[in-house]
């Protein structure tokens, strides 16, 4: 037991009046407990709505009167996005509020009647223990930047699915209708957009010179300059098509349906991401993320939307198991087990470390030495993936550090640093 834990505990004393909630969409259930676990107050509803949470308020007040209590502490176990509106409230009546694991609530609602039985009230109640217990944590409600960050973040990957699910549409409609239109473009550019939206279908290019087609191509917006040879490539390919004859009108229709979604949603994607860039150079941490070769705009809003300013976590361990990257073993006796990461924690996050690890290995003096070194180091070295994980980590410790120390990334700094970690090697 750390620490943390300890403080965790003490946080529930004789004075504290402990409420536990259990979320839900439109009704909530709450209790309330004492220290060593005493029921107050059964199972109560809270309505999610103004009136509902200026009820649960008032109650609040009563119960810690009634039982002369000094102090309350809301805990609740997060499910979805339904806790939020709650926890906005309990922030404006300055009433603190803790987190329980689902996991945590999940796996601890037998331990008193030893059934399965899963129901608002039960849930309220196991989470009233798990709190007495210490076993919660501290959510950080984010605001200003970091708010907007995070909301404009999540729009962005929603609407990056949405547009890659277009590009799949667009597949697979080639593939019915102009299957040797991947011969000439093995991805969509500028071009091959020119092609479907001006000459969609084999028939539209039959009969066609190269110079006609481009002359074409040149009318769409922003294609300057297509390019000749993929023309005359679209000439010789579609002599012996196979794509269907049958129901062409509607196929025209349908590619130019697409073909416009995506324009739009690809220029939407495109200000959304300006926006953005805009509001994380606004951030102190900016500068100092953006003085790593390799990490560009884009990254800096993911890294900030996800972890916010990096100034805010105490040590470079916290990032870490922010990000699911902290080790785990099974071992029992004398058999040990094989370490793997937890994935205990933010997985867009963790997604996002692997992406920027991998061109900052081959571009990156620094971190490619690294690698190298982890790789083929005498004793014991790692694969390819675990380098990766331990680069992973070294990553946010270096970006911690420079935030902290609000001092830009040095190259040579950390070569040297390398240069005796091999001497002690």
């Amino acid at each position: 037991m750390n620490f943390n834990t300890n403080q965790k505990i003490n946080q529930v004393s004789k004075n504290t009046l402990v409420i536990d909630i259990d979320i839900a969409k439109h009704k909530h259930f709450a209790c309330a407990i004492d220290d060593p676990g005493r029921m107050l107050q059964k199972s109560f509803p809270i309505i999610q709505s103004e009136v509902g949470f200026e009820a649960f308020y008032e109650r609040l007040l009563a119960l810690k009167v009634a039982h002369e209590k000094q102090e309350i502490l809301v805990g609740f176990e997060p499910t979805g996005h339904y806790w939020m509106n709650l926890a906005a409230f309990l922030t404006s009546r300055g009433i603190p509020f803790v987190m329980v694991n689902p996991m945590h609530v999940n796996r601890s609602k037998e331990l008193d009647d030893n059934l399965q039985t899963k129901n608002d009230q039960k849930d309220a109640l196991v989470i009233a223990r798990l709190m007495r217990d210490g076993r919660f944590s501290y959510p950080r409600q984010l605001e200003g930047i970091e708010a907007e960050l995070r909301n404009g973040a999540t729009l962005r990957s929603k609407m990056q699915e949405d547009l890659n699910a277009l590009q799949n549409r667009i597949i697979r409609w080639v593939d019915r209708f102009f299957p040797e239109f991947t011969q000439v473009f093995k991805s969509f550019g500028k071009m091959a957009y020119a092609v479907l939206e001006m000459t969609p279908l084999p028939s539209d290019i039959q009969g066609k010179t190269p110079e006609e087609l481009l002359f074409l191509y040149r009318q769409v917006d922003g294609m300057k300059s297509p390019q000749r040879p993929k023309a005359k490539q679209l000439v010789e390919v579609v002599q012996n098509s196979i794509g269907l004859t049958e129901g062409i009108v509607m196929a025209k229709f349908e590619i130019a349906t697409l073909l416009s979604q995506v324009k739009l949603m690809q220029a939407q994607l495109d200000e959304l991401t300006g926006q953005l860039i805009g509001l994380a150079k606004q951030m102190t941490d900016y500068a100092y993320l953006a003085s790593v070769p390799g990490i560009g705009d884009v990254t800096i809003v993911d890294l900030l939307a996800e972890a916010g300013s990096l100034t805010q976590y105490a040590h470079p361990r916290q990032l870490i198991k922010l990000a699911g990257l902290t080790l785990r073993e099974n071992s029992s006796g004398q058999q040990k087990g094989q370490k793997r990461i937890s994935k205990r924690g933010r997985r867009k996050l963790r997604a996002l470390l692997f992406r920027v690890m991998m061109p900052l290995i081959q571009h990156n003096s620094a971190f490619k030495a690294l690698h190298e070194y982890y790789t083929t180091r005498a004793i014991n070295p790692l694969r390819k993936k675990q380098s990766i994980v331990v680069l992973c980590g070294k990553l946010l410790k270096i970006l911690h550090a420079l935030c902290k120390k609000k001092t830009m990334f040095n190259a040579h700094q950390m070569m040297t640093d390398f240069a005796s970690l091999e001497t002690v090697a």
